[in-house]
């Protein structure tokens, strides 16, 4: 083998090792961003009784006062669930979050395009619950308000258009700029059909407020540790941190196989 080949091949080792390292690197940044993202929303369950009470009023009272409202479609126990992707799908996928978590926004911005995939080939139906700890543990209406905003966008028929846009554009977990209806209204702006008469009177009355309080309740008193939970034929996964997208979909796809 001559001198120059030989180069060729110890260089071209040596760009595939350098590679290899920086996709380690990159992935190790990944999971650290959930771990510290993470532990910003499950420091909501620590204070959450504390600062309720602290905040109690009319700001509470116009949070659960009123009819119980589910939207359309909400499926589960109590109608707390709201469904996207195929009633016989073989895989359910459940996922408690808060759209002012920056945990959930990174589950979110990680997962979405396989979330997608699988849904929408009718592999994996994904059941949504919308919680409001972010609002107990910094005070605030932002997770309530853009919990019952989307609400109203899945009985618009646009509920997952609405909530990717929701995460697209979260504000900092300090800044409560989701208490805006609107803020909200803008949004769904950016939402083909979204932004009717129906809907921004739904926003601007807390149509579904009740049902984002109840919804709230379920999750305090289901024993769950943090946000996003998520649970793959009720079994927690995301605890698990070799969790990857692909991951998921080989679990999802070995599911639907049987």
């Amino acid at each position: 083998m001559s001198e120059k080949n030989r180069d060729g091949k110890r260089n071209a080792r040596e760009r595939l090792a350098v590679e290899r390292e920086k996709q380690k690197s990159a992935e190790k940044r990944r999971r650290a961003l959930i771990v510290g993202a993470s532990v910003l929303c499950v420091l909501g369950l620590a204070a959450v009784i504390g600062v309720v009470a602290a905040n109690a009023g009319k700001e509470k009272n116009s949070a659960s006062s009123g009819p119980v409202v589910a939207p359309s479609g909400a499926q589960g126990k109590d109608g707390l669930a709201i469904p996207v992707g195929k009633d016989d799908a073989k895989s359910t996928l459940t996922v408690w979050e808060d759209f002012r978590c920056p945990a959930c926004q990174v589950f979110e911005t990680a997962y979405r395009p396989t979330l997608h995939e699988l849904a929408d080939a009718g592999k994996l139906r994904i059941e949504y619950h919308l919680v409001t700890l972010i609002d107990g543990n910094l005070g605030g209406s932002g997770s309530r308000r853009a919990a019952n905003a989307a609400a109203c966008a899945q009985d618009a028929g646009k509920f997952r258009e609405y909530h990717d846009m929701l995460y697209t554009n979260q504000p900092k977990e300090t800044d409560d700029a989701f208490s805006s209806d609107a803020r909200l209204i803008e949004l769904a702006g950016k939402v083909d059909g979204l932004d009717t008469p129906e809907f921004q009177k739904c926003v601007k009355d807390g149509t579904h407020n009740s049902w984002v309080a109840k919804s709230d309740k379920a999750f305090a008193s289901g024993g769950f540790t943090g946000t996003p939970t998520v649970l793959l034929n009720g079994k927690n996964i995301y605890q698990d941190q070799s969790l990857t997208p692909a991951k998921l979909k080989q679990m999802v796809e070995a599911a639907d196989k049987g």
